[in-house]
């Protein structure tokens, strides 16, 4: 369990140090090719639920067999090796400093450029279309997908890194891939993505309550330009309004901790999708709400790591 410990919060430290270097290729987009490549030998019009099913089957299985095996051989020849090996894995499965990075960049490109390189900036880090987006929506799009990816990109995964490692948080991974690849509700993936969309629905609904509650204290943390009391309120009020069960949690707060409007329609592959607003428009988004949601993702980060380590700790001392 110290080992578990160390390498839970060695990885920690180096995502915030290092986040994801292009240079250096990641795990997570082996994930994304397999997907791709068993959506081509299994994608038909016959029985797609079943198909998109075997394809969650066969993820899950090759992404938990190489991750654990790997963990599994390392420790096996030095627990030295095994501390490291389980701490690159652990940086790789956070995504905290490259969320703020490509985040930061739309920010930039909004200080600095033009309207049409903050466009492009989004579209990296959304699935809307972003062409059509105006300056104001190309910083809710921005602040909206910091909010949302403060639990799948980093509360998620460490919740599930603190329980199982590097192998359960690897399983936990591969499941968000598949959502995001394959969890639209469109003509292509509505029957054949179904089996990955419920089983991201299933993996986050824990973590997104967590992640709302971290992130309503961080909001009474961090004070000055933030408001945990509105938080809180619009969190209690506003947390369904959302086709998924989990996107609107942290969203909701965010959008209360800023006293901003965000969600509403937008526009998916040309078409536009209704959506209600969350939170009130107390005041108009502004270029530097993108700044403020990064703020709350890491207080809610840290918070998130500082919980783990003492409960892991407190296993540790009793068993």
């Amino acid at each position: 369990m110290n080992y578990h410990i160390t390498s839970f919060l060695i990885g920690f430290v180096l995502d915030l140090l290092f986040g994801d270097p292009h240079w250096m290729p990641h795990p997570v987009c082996l994930i994304g090719k397999l997907i791709g490549k068993l959506e081509t030998y299994l994608y038909g019009k016959r029985h797609p639920v079943m198909r998109g099913g075997i394809l969650v089957f066969f993820v899950l299985l090759l992404t938990g067999t190489v991750s654990g095996g790997i963990l599994w051989g390392a420790y096996l020849l030095s627990p030295a090796l095994g501390v490291t090996i389980e701490s690159f894995m652990t940086y790789q499965i956070l995504a905290i400093k490259c969320l703020k990075t490509e985040s930061m960049k739309v920010y930039d490109k909004l200080q600095k450029g033009t309207l049409e390189e903050a466009q492009t900036a989004v579209s990296m880090i959304v699935g809307r279309d972003t062409s059509v987006l105006d300056k104001r929506g190309v910083i809710k799009a921005a602040v909206e997908t910091v909010a949302e990816n403060t639990s799948d990109g980093v509360v998620a995964p460490m919740l599930y890194l603190a329980i199982g490692g590097p192998f359960l948080g690897f399983l936990y991974k591969a499941v968000n891939t598949m959502d995001s690849m394959i969890g639209y509700k469109n003509d292509r993936y509505l029957y054949f993505g179904r089996p990955a969309a419920k089983l991201d629905d299933v993996a986050n609904y824990i973590p997104a309550r967590v992640s709302a509650w971290l992130m309503i204290v961080s909001s009474f943390l961090l004070g000055k330009e933030f408001d945990g009391t509105r938080a809180c309120r619009i969190y209690l009020r506003d947390k369904k309004k959302h086709s998924s069960p989990n996107a609107a949690q942290t969203e909701a707060v965010c959008a209360g901790a800023l006293g901003v409007q965000l969600a509403g329609d937008a526009s998916y592959f040309g078409k536009i999708v209704k959506k209600p607003f969350i939170g009130d428009a107390i005041r108009t988004v502004e270029v530097s709400d993108i700044r403020r949601a990064n703020q709350l993702l890491y207080s809610t980060a840290g918070l998130c790591e500082g919980i783990c380590i003492l409960l892991l700790w407190t296993v540790t001392a009793v068993f």
